[in-house]
């Protein structure tokens, strides 16, 4: 019987088992190897990681939590969960089985971009999302946003700091009356004909096709995939959601906390902010939640 499981081996998941790790709880982390950042080939934005690649991060995290003796890593998924008298039982894809008297849920999210040709072969390279973590690569060069949901029109306002900016309507997310007029104050050009095809040998894009013919130079692409949760494990326990712009997440409090007694969540699974440093810092608040909770049901 382990104090924690940890469901999940990014950076909300390790940083949640590395807490716990140091408040010397057994404690099981479960990886399934699939990080949402694996596209990407660096990382931007996280102190004293600029530029490398998410890869090395993590492995070297990995490494830096196996130094605590209390810890176990498993590579595997978790594909059930239930509660059980004293805790919590997690089954894996492999029909192994553990249990722990709390859970901590960072399984992340799966994000399905809009159905354009390409875009895929293209995601985390020259189709990005976030212009924070990518947007300073791409600068000065001529960026689009591809509207995929009612916000998009705020992540069209966002690009121009990096460079001249279209937003692609697809036909379908029509600015507000004041959204065009903020447009016009930052220089965003709308174009409401849909794009059709990407151009260029993938990752690289070199422009867009449009549905009536017209090809425009596009060097990158934002926009926002819809998002889901990557397993049901959340929706097993019983845990409630919330409606986010592209998805729904897990509703926890400030310290992760979910609806259910004994379960925590953490990063982009429990948020609709997704951000490495803000994944790291949530899974801090989980890691110390679920320590805390089990020092008051059973001080040491």
């Amino acid at each position: 019987m382990y104090d924690v499981i940890v469901v999940g081996g990014s950076f909300a998941g390790l940083s949640a088992a590395l807490h716990l790790a140091r408040a010397r709880r057994k404690v099981l982390l479960l990886d399934a190897g699939l990080p949402r950042n694996r596209f990407a080939d660096e990382a931007h934005g996280l102190l004293g990681h600029d530029g490398r690649p998410p890869t090395a991060i993590l492995r070297d995290a990995r490494s830096q939590l196996l130094r605590y003796p209390t810890v176990e890593i498993r590579t595997g998924e978790a594909s059930v969960v239930e509660r059980i008298d004293d805790g919590f039982a997690v089954g894996l894809s492999s029909g192994a089985e553990a249990r722990a008297r709390r859970l901590v849920l960072a399984t992340g999210v799966t994000d399905t971009l809009p159905p354009i040709p390409g875009l895929r072969e293209r995601w985390g390279e020259s189709v990005l999302h976030c212009p924070y973590c990518h947007g300073y690569e791409v600068r000065d060069l001529p960026l689009a946003v591809l509207a995929a949901h009612p916000m998009s029109p705020h992540q069209a306002l966002l690009i121009p700091d990096w460079g001249p900016t279209t937003y692609f309507t697809q036909g379908e997310f029509e600015p507000e009356p004041a959204e065009l007029q903020a447009f016009a104050a930052r220089g965003v050009a709308i174009e409401r004909t849909p794009i059709v095809a990407l151009l260029g040998e993938a990752p690289g894009l070199d422009g867009v096709r449009l549905a009536d013919g017209r090809e425009l130079n596009v060097a990158a692409i934002f926009t926002a995939p819809r998002t889901a949760p990557t397993t049901p494990l959340a929706a097993m326990l019983g845990c409630e959601h919330e409606d986010g712009p592209t998805g729904p997440f897990i509703k926890i409090d400030q310290w992760g906390a979910t609806s259910v007694d004994g379960v925590w969540a953490a990063g982009d699974a429990a948020t609709p902010m997704h951000n490495a440093t803000l994944a790291a810092a949530a899974g801090v608040l989980a890691g110390i939640g679920a320590h805390q909770a089990g020092v008051r049901a059973a001080p040491r």
